[in-house]
Formats: structure tokens, C-alpha cells, sequence
């Protein structure tokens, strides 16, 4: 039967009345839902996220209702019947996701992770946003299969899929292998705690936070404003540092190489007064230890504790500035120097021994640069021959040649000289002078 004028002002009549009918009703609800939102914050939420899902969902309703109760005989009555059909199934998922979203925004708005102690809330949060992100998804396809099933077409070739479900999902599973792989890791890491929402973490020596887990990525916010995106298997896989993961205090470390002459009993008592005028240390520990006294410093370590990774990297700046400052102003023998002995010869003090100066910062007071203790000179009969002071590199003529030899000695030619003679002329002694050549690494492997 073939619609006639009358049949369409009429329908069109009808949709207008549906059309007032929604609104009317949508006001009504709203109405209500305001009124309570005057004394909930809830109903602000609900009226944000179902206002227009709900409006949709009843005018179509409305509108297959019209058009039904218009065109009872048409023979369009089938087909449109079938899109109305379709058109309720997305309005009413729409409806029902908007509806579970406002449930999980409740729950967003309860755990607040914007205090000092929010460890239940960042994990209550984190599995809050997987749970959203699955329900969403399993609600999209529940649609999408319900539209395809409303075809009497696809619901035979459904019946064949089913027959042959094994074949299908060994071959879908080798095809979205590594989809489903970070799908089923974003679940874990959800549920398994092992991170969270505003957890901070080095991964691939990266410090950062955790902005986002998804089901197939998640985003690890650097410390320079940097974004690390990393598939959700990686952190499943591989080992990753997770220094909130049951608190947020931390232990740092502050180090100093210095002289041997430093007083560890005043720098301690420099450190107690840096941090009790500082209001970054939380004061759970501090100490201050020798941890090391080996190649010409000494090393202290200072341990110091902060709530917070952030924190923790300023005091430790802030600590390690003071004490650099105060061992400039009231320790400067505990500054680092470094002690050459020059032999006989090359810088010689009185009576020809040699003097031990400190080769340093240039800022170094002329005043610490003090002579070695004094040490008997040698006689001319321990000096030659087989005397007892006669070493393996030095005292004898013989050992003077083998330190020559093991240290790798230049000879400098002199172009006034004969070739025969490329040391120049020999001293009283019958060796070279010690002024016409040059030799590397002259000390002696004792230090001598």
C-alpha cells in the first residue's frame, strides 16, 4: 500500500507530538535530578553524562512508534522497523555506557589522588580506568554484534562461524597475537598492583610518572616534559624501578671526595644544622660516614631521607651546596689536593733532598704548600756499590740505568754535540746530567 498525503501530515504531526512528549518528559527528569543536585554533586554528574543519551533513546522510540502506528500496511513498514531496530541498539548502548561512566566517575571523585598518602586511591583509580575502558569496549561490540545478528543473512553465516569456532579463534589469535598480548598485559597491570596512576618509575634510565594506562599502551611522563609511551607487555617483561610502589619516602646519598686532613666530626655537626633550618628533609634518617680512604682522598657519604623523589633531589643539591660551602670557609685543608714528589735534581729543597708540593686548585694558599719530612741524606758509601740503601731503581748508578730503562727514558740529542755523546757530557760519576735529558714518568713506581 502506497502512503498517501494524509498519511505523512499525519506522521509528521505524530513526530511532532514525540517530539514535545520527550521534551516535556526530559524537562521533568532534569527537573528532578536538579532539584537534587541542589544537595548531591552526584546528580550534577548524571545529568552531564545521560542528558542527551536519554533524550536520543526516546525520540526514537517515539518516532517507531509514530511511524508504526501511521504506516500499519506500507511496505516500507519491514525495512523501517529494521532501522528503527538498529537505531534503538545504538541509543540504548549509548544510554547504558554513559550510565556505567557516571557510576566510575563516582568512584574517580571518591579517591582522590591529590594528597600526601594516596596509594589506595592511585591504585583504586588505575583499575577504575581499565575497568571503564574494558566495559566501554565490551558494550561497542555487544552492539555491533546485536546490529549484525538483526540481519537474517548474517545470522546464518553466524550459525556456520560457530560450527568451525575452533579453526576461527586459532587464527585470529595468531593474527592479533601481540593486540591481545597488551590487552590481556593492560588487565594485569590493572589488577596486579604492579603500577599505577601518578606512580613514579625509571624505565630505559628515564625518570618519570605514570600519566596513563590503556589497554594497549601506557604513558610515562618525563621529568623534562617529555612523553614515554610503552607498550603495556613491557611492563610485564621487563624489569622497571618503582619507587612509590608501596610508599613515596625515600634515602638519598650525597658524596665528597676530600683531603685527608677534613674533620668528619665538624662536618657532621655542619650537616646536623643544614638539616634542621631545611624543610625538605623529613627527618626519618641522617648520617654522615668515611666510606672510603684510598688514593690520596678521603670519601664521605651523607645519607639523608625526603617524602618524595622530587623532594629528595633538592635536598640533596641543597645539602651538597652547603657543605661544599661551608668546607670553603671553614675546612679549606679538607679540599682536595693532590701530592706530587719531585725528584733530586728537578725541584730540590736544601741540602739536595727533594720536596713534596701539592698540585691543586690554583685558589690554594701558598701557605699549604709545606716541604716532606726531612730525610737523612744518603752517604757516599751507601749511596754506591752494594750499600744497604742501594735499591732496585735507585741509589746506584746500575739502578739509575734500569729505571731508564723500565720507564721509558727520551734522550734529547743536542745539535752542538757529537752523535757518539747523545746524552751531552757526562757528570763527575760517569752519568748523564740530569738537566740535558728528559725522561717520562721519572718517579719511581713506589712514588720515590
Amino acid at each position: 500500500m502506497t502512503p498517501t498525503w494524509q498519511s505523512w501530515i499525519s506522521f509528521a504531526v505524530a513526530v511532532l507530538v514525540v517530539a514535545a512528549a520527550v521534551v516535556a518528559v526530559s524537562a521533568i527528569v532534569s527537573l528532578i535530578v536538579r532539584s537534587i543536585a541542589r544537595r548531591k554533586e552526584w546528580a550534577g554528574i548524571l545529568i552531564r553524562r545521560t542528558r542527551w543519551p536519554f533524550r536520543s533513546f526516546l525520540l526514537v522510540l517515539g518516532v517507531w512508534a509514530a511511524f508504526t502506528a501511521t504506516f500499519p500496511e506500507s511496505s516500507w513498514l519491514p525495512t523501517m522497523n529494521h532501522v528503527f531496530l538498529i537505531a534503538s541498539i545504538v541509543t540504548g548502548v549509548w544510554l547504558v555506557a554513559q550510565g556505567f561512566l557516571f557510576l566510575t566517575d563516582l568512584g574517580m571523585r571518591r579517591y582522590r589522588i591529590d594528597v600526601a598518602d594516596n596509594r589506595d586511591a592511585r591504585r583504586a583509580r588505575t583499575q577504575l580506568a581499565i575497568v571503564r575502558r574494558l566495559v566501554v569496549v565490551a558494550l561497542v561490540i555487544l552492539a555491533m554484534g546485536l546490529i549484525l545478528f538483526s540481519f537474517p543473512e548474517v545470522r546464518a553465516l553466524g550459525a556456520s562461524l560457530l560450527a568451525s569456532a575452533g579453526v576461527v579463534s586459532i587464527i585470529a589469535g595468531l593474527a592479533a597475537q601481540s593486540v591481545l598480548g597488551n590487552l590481556f598485559a593492560g588487565v594485569q597491570l590493572a589488577f596486579s598492583d604492579a603500577i599505577r596512576v601518578d606512580d613514579v618509575v625509571i624505565v630505559e634510565e628515564e625518570w618519570g610518572r605514570i600519566e596513563e594506562i590503556t589497554l594497549n599502551y601506557v604513558v610515562v611522563g618525563l621529568w623534562d616534559d617529555r612523553r614515554l609511551v610503552l607498550p603495556c607487555t613491557y611492563f610485564t617483561t621487563k624489569p622497571f624501578q618503582n619507587w612509590t610502589r608501596t610508599s613515596s619516602h625515600l634515602l638519598g646519598s650525597i658524596e665528597l671526595d676530600l683531603d685527608w686532613r677534613v674533620s668528619p666530626a665538624e662536618l657532621r655537626e655542619h650537616l646536623d644544622v643544614v638539616l634542621e633550618r631545611t624543610d625538605r628533609w623529613d627527618g626519618r634518617a641522617k648520617v654522615l660516614q668515611v666510606t672510603d680512604a684510598v688514593g690520596g682522598f678521603v670519601r664521605v657519604r651523607i645519607l639523608v631521607t625526603a617524602v618524595d623523589a622530587p623532594t629528595l633531589f633538592d635536598l640533596r643539591c641543597e645539602v651538597r651546596e652547603e657543605m661544599v660551602h661551608w668546607i670553603q670557609q671553614h675546612q679549606p685543608d679538607a679540599q682536595p689536593a693532590q701530592r706530587v714528589l719531585l725528584p733530586v735534581g728537578a725541584s730540590a729543597g736544601p741540602g739536595g733532598r727533594a720536596v713534596t708540593t701539592e698540585a691543586g686548585d690554583s685558589s690554594v694558599a701558598p701557605s699549604r704548600r709545606r716541604p716532606a719530612a726531612k730525610q737523612p741524606a744518603r752517604s757516599d758509601a751507601s749511596a754506591g756499590g752494594d750499600g744497604a740503601r742501594a735499591g732496585l731503581f735507585t741509589g746506584t748508578p746500575e739502578a739509575e740505568e734500569r729505571a731508564l730503562q723500565f720507564t721509558q727514558a727520551i734522550p734529547i740529542v743536542r745539535e752542538d754535540e757529537d752523535d757518539d755523546d747523545p746524552y751531552g757530557a757526562e757528570d763527575g760519576v760517569g752519568r748523564p746530567r740530569r738537566d740535558e735529558r728528559s725522561r717520562i714518568g721519572d718517579a719511581s713506581p713506589d712514588g720515590s
